[in-house]
């Protein structure tokens, strides 16, 4: 992936939270004409040692209002890009392009009662700039966060969650979220055990919200490994749940920049 000069600003990071041996935060600048939709990304850019770039994409956690920009990533092993990155001090430089991309955005569905947000591991990112933009507590009744991941340590940002209901602005609404975190390979306290589409299949997910996952009243947004992406598709499909389409409009959305 390549870009020119027009295309990308440079940005100074301003601070780096390594929250796991594999997992850190990120927070940059933000140039002042960049715009995005809560639940889109960008492409980073790092420049190497031999002074070739690499470029990924990274969905923002902050909020479309925020005068920073945040990102949340994972230490890929030999991964060029992440190792790169997780190389990176406060006061480096990070490249951002100009214009914001992804379709997981609110305006993907037309109607819906409830909104599911299903993510695994960094695929939690883009659900927490869209909780932090009013439009969703706006739109509907009831918001469940569902954040997988395999070992305890990885559940990150439980302070933005939690203090989701400190904030005025949110006063009236806050009751509409429910928060449910998922462990795989270890028993949590508070914590579901086992995999999205397990906890779907055996009817557990629902029970733990309280309300059916049904294509009448149902929007699901998917965010995380492409598996689990494929396999809850394949799932919601049985339920008469279909992507959402600009031509035909679905229960379902995901993101495709894996």
């Amino acid at each position: 992936m390549t870009a020119s000069v027009e295309n990308f600003t440079r940005q100074t990071l301003l601070d780096v939270k390594p929250l796991t041996p594999s997992l850190f935060t990120l927070r940059t600048t933000r140039d002042p004409g960049f715009r995005f939709r809560a639940g889109q990304f960008a492409r980073l850019g790092v420049v190497k040692a031999d002074g070739s770039t690499v470029w990924r994409a990274y969905s923002m956690v902050s909020s479309p209002f925020d005068e920073h920009l945040e990102f949340f990533s994972i230490v890929v092993p030999g991964g060029e890009f992440t190792s790169e990155l997780s190389r990176l001090e406060v006061g480096d430089t990070l490249l951002v392009d100009r214009q914001a991309f992804g379709y997981l955005t609110l305006d993907r569905f037309v109607d819906g009662r409830d909104l599911w947000l299903l993510s695994t591991g960094t695929g939690v990112a883009p659900f927490l700039s869209i909780l932090q933009d009013f439009e969703v507590w706006e739109r509907f009744a009831r918001i469940i966060l569902v954040y997988s991941v395999r070992e305890a340590r990885e559940l990150a940002y439980q302070s933005l969650i939690a203090g989701l209901a400190q904030r005025d602005y949110l006063a009236e609404h806050i009751h509409k979220l429910q928060f449910i975190p998922t462990v795989t390979r270890e028993s949590h306290p508070g914590a579901l055990a086992g995999r999205i589409t397990t906890l779907i299949e055996n009817g557990e997910l629902e029970r733990a919200a309280g309300v059916e996952l049904s294509a009448e009243h149902s929007r699901v947004m998917l965010c995380g490994n492409p598996q689990m992406i494929d396999d809850t598709r394949a799932l919601l499909k049985k339920r008469h749940m279909s992507l959402s389409l600009t031509r035909r409009p679905g229960q379902v959305a995901v993101e495709n920049y894996w």
